[in-house]
């Protein structure tokens, strides 16, 4: 189950959003969660979903391996997605049964909350596969530069966020090798109750945890070595540069904020029909 988790692991390729700048990708994701979220009606939350598969497509990273990375919510959706479809509010009722009742605004909203979450993860995901951790704190170093006048720790922030999606895969794979090793002493993590499968993740948990501090002391103890002092008169290897890849995702984004809001604001005059039938709770 762990290895299908590829938050934070980067997919080299040579693709174009692999060579865009961070920082575009980086304000492409905001404002495309910002949207996604905004988007008010079927056809302004299509055009986002559209984006995204473009998106997928143009950076060549296989989508079996964006998937996985929904499997680790599928329960959270699942969940939400049955509290929306059967205690939401609404005035055409299909089916009504004690306290559970499906409604027309009930189904609505719950597609456009399932969506959401799905192509939320999917467009993080894109963003992770294809930036380095290293290219990936430049990017937010850079972004929060102007916090710096009010003394606030940027590249300290920027530095933890990079370590922490560094290690993920690391820790993913110390945990799948204690698991194995559990399981070769004869521990069982499928079988029983609830809280038989919760005591026997502590044996997982305690070798994780002093492995984590291990990791974490040597890797101190390796920035030592090496002088680090953190962001002042530090030079960088790769300078963050904006290109024509970068102008052109601009574009693309500058359309799809413009093509949102119009949708939001004249789609129940542009097709009537549809908003008479569909009408959000």
């Amino acid at each position: 189950m762990l290895n299908d988790v590829t938050f934070g692991q980067y997919y080299p390729s040579q693709s174009f959003v692999h060579r865009m700048d961070p920082r575009t990708k980086i304000l492409a994701l905001i404002a495309f969660i910002v949207l996604l979220f905004v988007a008010s009606n079927f056809y302004s939350l299509f055009a986002c979903i559209l984006v995204v598969i473009a998106a997928l497509a143009a950076s060549r990273v296989p989508f079996g391996r964006v998937l996985k990375s929904v499997k680790g919510i599928i329960f959270i959706v699942v969940f939400t997605a049955v509290l929306n479809l059967f205690f939401h509010g609404g005035e055409t009722v299909y089916a009504q049964w004690w306290i559970f009742k499906i409604t027309r605004e009930g189904i609505v909203n719950t597609v456009f909350l399932v969506s959401r979450l799905f192509f939320l993860v999917m467009a993080s995901s894109v963003l992770t596969l294809t930036t380095t951790p290293v290219a990936l704190t430049d990017g937010i170093e850079s972004l929060l530069k102007p916090l710096k006048y009010i003394k606030f720790p940027v590249h300290e922030l920027a530095l933890i966020m990079s370590i922490a999606l560094r290690f993920i895969p690391t820790l993913i794979d110390e945990t799948n090798r204690i698991i194995s090793a559990q399981k070769a002493r004869g521990a069982d993590f499928e079988s029983g109750n609830i809280f038989k499968r919760i005591k026997a993740i502590i044996p997982i948990l305690i070798p994780l945890l002093i492995s984590a501090f291990r990791r974490a002391d040597e890797l101190g103890d390796a920035m030592d070595a090496r002088c680090y002092s953190g962001s002042k008169n530090r030079t960088k290897y790769k300078k963050l540069k904006f290109g024509w890849r970068d102008l052109v995702a601009v574009i693309v984004f500058a359309l799809l904020i413009a093509g949102v809001v119009l949708l939001n604001i004249y789609w129940a005059q542009i097709f009537p029909l549809i908003n008479d039938y569909i009408k959000l709770g």
